[in-house]
This record gives structure tokens, sequence and C-alpha cells, in this order.
């Protein structure tokens, strides 16, 4: 399965979410998710420890709520839209970089770490190639005798096997576009 391919609707619900996941840069979206917050929430946000009031608040706190929700939009492109994994990925490195200045230490080094890891396992992630069916999952696997398998030659002879040459399927090759093909061109 592909990024491009939905996932199947033959698949059982409780693996639809297993599904989806695989086909996706799911943990980086998270990672990505979980930088945005401590990003966009510290410049604003209050810590109360008993009767002290601890603000962090910075002149640049809107420049912390953009790169904040950017992440989060970062995160969640990465889930619905993996085909641009590659520059959500990159994107994501630029803004948890540019977080340091502007939005205290790129939200207590914490949100910064998530961004790095988030953005380079989005940039790294790759689809899985398709899994091609077989004949033998018709079947259980058990494995069916083929017409090789069941031919048993008689005693005192043996096959000679020739190596596989494909033959011409229109005749010789020529010069001219009409006589090759029936006329058509196989070229793009």
């Amino acid at each position: 399965m592909s990024a491009e391919t939905p996932a199947s609707h033959e698949v059982r619900k409780e693996n639809r979410f297993k599904v989806w996941r695989q086909t996706r840069p799911f943990w980086a979206g998270l990672f990505t998710i979980f930088a945005s917050l401590p990003i966009a929430y510290l410049p604003y946000g209050d810590v109360r420890l008993g009767n002290m009031t601890l603000a962090m608040a910075t002149t640049a706190g809107a420049g912390a709520l953009i790169i904040g929700v950017l992440l989060f939009t970062l995160g969640l492109t990465m889930w619905f839209q993996p085909v641009v994994r590659v520059f959500a990925g990159v994107a994501t490195i630029v803004l948890g970089l540019v977080s340091i200045p502007v939005s205290n230490f790129g939200g207590l080094v914490i949100g910064f770490l998530f961004s790095l890891i988030g953005g380079g396992m989005s940039a790294a992630w790759a689809p899985a190639p398709p899994v091609e069916e077989t004949d033998d999952a018709e079947h259980d696997g058990e494995p069916v005798a083929s017409e090789e398998t069941a031919y048993a030659p008689e005693a005192g002879t043996e096959a000679v096997m020739a190596a596989g040459v494909p033959e011409q399927a229109h005749g010789p090759a020529t010069d001219t576009t009409i006589d090759a093909n029936g006329g058509r061109n196989s070229a793009g």
C-alpha cells in the first residue's frame, strides 16, 4: 500500500486505525503537534507556585503563537497529506530553529527538541512498498501443484530446458513507424 492509496474497506474495524497510521508519518506528526504546545503556550501562560506567579511573557509573544500554530498545522499536514512529508519535515525543523530566539528558547528547549525529532522523522519517512497479492493467498497457504510439478516424465527421457528467448510478435523490425506495431507508437 502506498501513501497515496486509502486504507482498504476489507480491513476489520479494529485494524483501520493501524492501517491508517502505517500509511503516513504518524509519529512525526504527533511529535510536531507536541512541539507546538510549549512553543505557543509558554509566552502566554503563567505558572503558579503557591502565592508566587511566574510569567514568561515576552515581547515576541505573537511570533511564538504564529510558530506554534504553524507547527500544529504542519503536524496535521503530515497526517492527512503524507505526499508533502518532506516539505513539512523541513519546515518543522526551520520553525523549531526559529523558535529558539522567538519563543523562550524554543519552549524551554522541549518544543525545540520535539520539532527537530518530528521534522527529521517526517523528512526520512517513506511509504512501505505495496504488497503484491499472489495465488497462494487464495488457497489459504496450502501449496498448489503447478503443471510442471504435476507432470512426471517417464523413465529414460530427459527434458531439455531452453533459455527463454522472446519472440517478435509483429514480424521483423522495420524503419517506418507505420509498419512497426501496427502503426502505434509506444513512446510516451
